[in-house]
C-alpha cells in the first residue's frame, strides 16, 4: 500500500485543517483528538509520510516513541490520571482507519472506562483546556 497525501494527518502538518496541539518538535506533532475516547486523549504523529509500523523508518519510529513517552508523562501530571494507555494500530483488520502513523495516548482513572469510537466531536474550548493542561506539565525545553 502506498501513502495517501490526502489523509487527515497529513492535512493537519501541511496546516490544512486545524488543531489543538499540545507537543511538536522539527520530527513529530502531538495534537488532541477531536473525537476522544477519555479526558485528555493525544494524538502523536510523525512528520514524515508513513502508513505504519510496517513502513515507519526506524529512526522515525525512535523519536515517536520518545515523543510518546513525553507526552503521556505530561498527560497523567497534568490531569492527575493513575495509568496510561498508549494505542497503535496497523492496517484495517488491526483497526487502523487513518493511514498515517500515530499513536493514541490515553490518560487513565480508576473506575472509568473508555468511551466507546463513535466519531463524535469534542467541542474546541473542551479540548483546548485540556491541552493547555497538558503542555504546561510538559518538562522546560
Amino acid at each position: 500500500m502506498t501513502y495517501d497525501d490526502d489523509n487527515v494527518f497529513a492535512k493537519i502538518l501541511r496546516g490544512e485543517l486545524p488543531c489543538q496541539k499540545v507537543y511538536e518538535t522539527d520530527r513529530v506533532l502531538a495534537f488532541m483528538d477531536v473525537m476522544p475516547r477519555g479526558n485528555g486523549h493525544v494524538l502523536v504523529i510523525p512528520k514524515t509520510k508513513a502508513r505504519n509500523l510496517l513502513d515507519v523508518e526506524p529512526n522515525d519510529l525512535a523519536e515517536l516513541a520518545k515523543a510518546v513517552q513525553i507526552v503521556g508523562k505530561a498527560a497523567k501530571k497534568a490531569l492527575s490520571a493513575d495509568g496510561l494507555t498508549i494505542q497503535q494500530f496497523n492496517e484495517s483488520a488491526g483497526g487502523q482507519v487513518v493511514f498515517h502513523i500515530h499513536f493514541h495516548v490515553l490518560p487513565r482513572f480508576e473506575g472509568v472506562a473508555l468511551k466507546p469510537h463513535t466519531g463524535q466531536m469534542e467541542k474546541p474550548e473542551v479540548l483546548e483546556d485540556f491541552a493547555s493542561k497538558i503542555r504546561a506539565a510538559l518538562p522546560a525545553a
